[in-house]
C-alpha cells in the first residue's frame, strides 16, 4: 500500500493521498488501490481546458485566492462522497469543502427540495412573511436544548459571529470578549480580532479592540498534558498519571484563565467568551475534561455570556453529538452555526434565548438574504437527511 512506504519521519502529504485514492492508478504508484464501484458517471468537462481556467483565475480573480498542489485539481462534478476532475478522475472526499459539505455532494432529497423551491419563490423580503422560514425555524430549534429557542439567519459564520458579538455587548453591556489563541472565528473586519492566527491578520486600526486572547487549553501539544493525557484526541491508551475523577491539566489551564479575569478585564466584567466547540482551522484541537464547563460557569459568573461557534463541529459532525458543545455537558447563552447548516448552500445562524434576543429590539436590524426560501428549504432538507 502506498501509504506504508512513505517515511516514518513524515506525515503524508495531501497530494499522496490524492494519488491513493486515484480511480486510475498512477504510473508510478502501482500498487495505489482502485476505489470503489459507483453507479454515477458523470458529464463529459465540455468548458474551458485547464490552461484556459488557470489564466482567468490568475487573471480576475483576487491573488490571495490560493490553490493547493503546484498543479491545482479542477473539479467537475460532485455526487455524494465522490469528487470527480475535468479528466474524469474520481477523487473520495475526505475535505468537504472545508467541512461544509455535510450529507453529501448533489443529495438528491436536498436537490430536489431546492429544486422544488427554485419553482415555487426564490426571494421577497422577512419584511413580509413566507412560509418556509417559518417552517425551518421550528424544525431547526427542535434540535436546541433548554431555552435556546429564537433563531437569526444570516449567510455564514462570519455574519453569525459578528451578529454574536454584537448581542452579547448589547445584552451584558460590557465590551470585552474572550476567545483562544488559536481560534478561528471568520475573517470579517469585526471578527478578525475574534480570531487569534496571525495568518488571518491584516495590520488594520481597532481590529483588536475590546479582544482578549486567553491561553490556548490544548492537552496535547499544550504546555500542560503532553501525549500521556488521557484527554488528548490522539492518545490512544487513554491513560495517565492524573486520579480519575480530576484532570490536573485542565486545573492548569482554567487557573490561567482566571488570571485573564483578574489582570486584563474592567473590574473582573466580561461581555462574552468564544469557544469552538472542537477547534477546527486551528488544528483539530479539544480540550481537557472538564474546563469549557467551568470556563463558561466563570464568564457568567462575571456578566458575560458563553458563545459555543458550532459552525464546524454542528450538525452532527462530532458522531457523539448533534452539536459539539453536547460532548462538554452545558448549554451555551449563544450558539453560532454555518457550513454544514446548508451541505454548502450559503446559510448560518445565531440561536438564543428570547431574553437574550430582545436586545436586537433596540434598533432596526436586518439581512437581506438571511433565512431567504431558497436557504430555508435547503435548511430543512440537511436536517432531515442529518436526523434520519
Amino acid at each position: 500500500m502506498l501509504l506504508k512506504k512513505l517515511p516514518l519521519s513524515a506525515p503524508p502529504s495531501l497530494g499522496a493521498v490524492r494519488r491513493c485514492l486515484s480511480a486510475q492508478p498512477s504510473t508510478s504508484l502501482k500498487e495505489s488501490p482502485e476505489l470503489p464501484k459507483t453507479g454515477h458517471e458523470p458529464q463529459l468537462y465540455t468548458t474551458h481546458s485547464y490552461d484556459k481556467i488557470t489564466n482567468l483565475r490568475k487573471q480576475y480573480l483576487t491573488p490571495n485566492v490560493t490553490s493547493y498542489y503546484k498543479k491545482p485539481l479542477l473539479i467537475h462534478k460532485g455526487s455524494m462522497q465522490w469528487l470527480f476532475d475535468h479528466e474524469g478522475r474520481r477523487y473520495l472526499d475526505m475535505f468537504g469543502g472545508i467541512v461544509t459539505v455535510s450529507v453529501g455532494h448533489c443529495h438528491p432529497k436536498v436537490n430536489a427540495a431546492l429544486e422544488e423551491q427554485m419553482n415555487t419563490l426564490w426571494h421577497t423580503t422577512n419584511i413580509y412573511m413566507h412560509p418556509k422560514i417559518h417552517e425551518y425555524a421550528e424544525k431547526l430549534l427542535s434540535k436546541m436544548p433548554g431555552d435556546l429557542k429564537n433563531v437569526y439567519f444570516v449567510n455564514s459564520g462570519s455574519e453569525a459571529n459578528d451578529l454574536a458579538m454584537m448581542i452579547a455587548r448589547l445584552y451584558s453591556g460590557n465590551q470585552e470578549i474572550i476567545s483562544f489563541r488559536n481560534a478561528y472565528h471568520g475573517a470579517s473586519p469585526y471578527t478578525m480580532g475574534l480570531t487569534a492566527h496571525s495568518t488571518w491578520r491584516y495590520p488594520l486600526p481597532g481590529v483588536s479592540n475590546g479582544m482578549i486572547h486567553a491561553m490556548n487549553p490544548d492537552p496535547y501539544s499544550g504546555i500542560w498534558g503532553g501525549k500521556n493525557c488521557r484527554d488528548s484526541p490522539v492518545q490512544t491508551n487513554r491513560h495517565c498519571d492524573c486520579p480519575a475523577d480530576q484532570c490536573l491539566a485542565s486545573g492548569k489551564y482554567y487557573n490561567e484563565l482566571e488570571q485573564v479575569f483578574k489582570y486584563s478585564l474592567p473590574r473582573g466584567k466580561v461581555a462574552a467568551m468564544f469557544a469552538e466547540s472542537i477547534q477546527g482551522v486551528g488544528g483539530t484541537v479539544q480540550y481537557p475534561k472538564g474546563y469549557i464547563k467551568r470556563a463558561a460557569e466563570l464568564v457568567r459568573a462575571n456578566g458575560g455570556l458563553f458563545v459555543a461557534d458550532e459552525v464546524q463541529s454542528g450538525f452532527a459532525r462530532t458522531g457523539e453529538h448533534y452539536w459539539g458543545f453536547e460532548g462538554h455537558d452545558i448549554v451555551p447563552d449563544i450558539v453560532t452555526m454555518a457550513k454544514g447548516i446548508g451541505n454548502g448552500f450559503p446559510i448560518g445562524a445565531v440561536v438564543t434565548s428570547r431574553k437574550v434576543a430582545e436586545v436586537l429590539s433596540q434598533a432596526l436590524h436586518f439581512n437581506t438574504y438571511g433565512g431567504n426560501p431558497l436557504a430555508s428549504a435547503v435548511g430543512i432538507a440537511v436536517l432531515d437527511v442529518s436526523t434520519s
